[in-house]
């Protein structure tokens, strides 16, 4: 009996001396530090999204092409607000939403409530692309996306644009997919080498571009001729309806022709790339043509 209490002394005192250190552990594990040691790493962000008030800052004073920008709702004072003003000088799209979505976007990096998404390649300006054409000495050539809304094709778009010798290709700034990582790589590298500008208003854009003697051609299922029956040569801006809509009807209420492609099989549409492929070829052939 008297060894069982000697026994019960010893543990005692063992767990008495252990205490202080115990709580000391306990102490150390609830401190803020001691909890992010455990947090996940970051994760790698794609390649077209800028995070965190400089990143985004700099990104605008260099000129970078921006599709868009999110802020955190509520955030408006401070370098938040040098942000919004240039965004506002240089016409770009910024959106307010919850702090928790840009939280999502941003794989794990210090945020400050805003994130970008970069274009790979600076935006060109729509009066540059005529600039280019005319030192050329060649009439322009433009192609308008009218809401394409899928990256791949934007991105067979800008590979069959260079190879036909389209100067420039013309998407609104607002429900249109923009210049992405995806687009970049479905391009095979004609992003580097087809100039991509931003519009407002297409109806407003079409009837300036007609005032400096563009024609405007759509393509549409019930066009009044055939692709290959109409002139697709001189100064011509080929438009090109989004997937699935085709053309909204204000701006085919701005071309001057439509034209279709006649269609044997049991499908009555074509994916927006191949129809802007098949066109933009039969205007260089016809351009070719006449250059003989």
């Amino acid at each position: 009996m008297e060894r069982k209490n000697k026994e019960n002394n010893k543990k005692r005192e063992k767990r008495d001396k252990q205490l202080p250190f115990r709580k000391m552990r306990e102490r150390s594990a609830s401190r803020p530090e001691s909890r992010e040691r455990h947090e996940e790493p970051a994760r790698e962000l794609p390649d077209d999204v800028l995070v965190g008030r400089n990143a985004v800052t700099e990104a605008l004073k260099s000129g970078r092409g921006i599709n868009r920008i999110l802020v955190a709702t509520g955030d408006r004072e401070g370098s938040i607000a040098e942000i919004l003003a240039m965004a506002r000088e240089r016409g770009v799209v910024v959106q307010n939403v919850e702090r928790a979505k840009i939280e999502s976007l941003a794989c794990g990096h210090r945020h400050q409530g805003v994130l970008a998404y970069v274009a790979p390649v600076p935006y060109a300006e729509l009066e540059d692309i005529l600039k280019a054409a005319e030192e050329k000495g060649e009439s322009p050539f433009l192609v308008l996306l009218d809401e394409l809304e899928d990256p791949h094709n934007l991105g067979a778009l800008l590979r069959t644009a260079d190879a036909t010798g389209v100067h420039g290709i013309l998407i609104p700034k607002r429900r249109s997919v923009s210049l992405n990582a995806t687009v970049a790589k479905t391009s095979a590298g004609a992003v580097e080498y087809v100039p991509v500008a931003r519009i407002g208003n297409i109806a407003q854009t079409l009837k300036a571009l007609k005032e400096k003697g563009f024609w405007v051609a759509g393509a549409d299922m019930d066009g009044e001729k055939a692709y290959y029956e109409a002139d697709l040569t001189g100064p011509l801006v080929l438009v090109v309806g989004s997937e699935g809509k085709g053309m909204s009807r204000l701006t085919k209420e701005a071309c001057d022709f439509i034209v279709s492609m006649p269609m044997v099989g049991h499908i009555n549409s074509l994916n927006a790339s191949v129809a802007g492929s098949i066109l933009m070829y039969e205007s260089m052939r016809q351009r070719l043509a006449k250059r003989g």
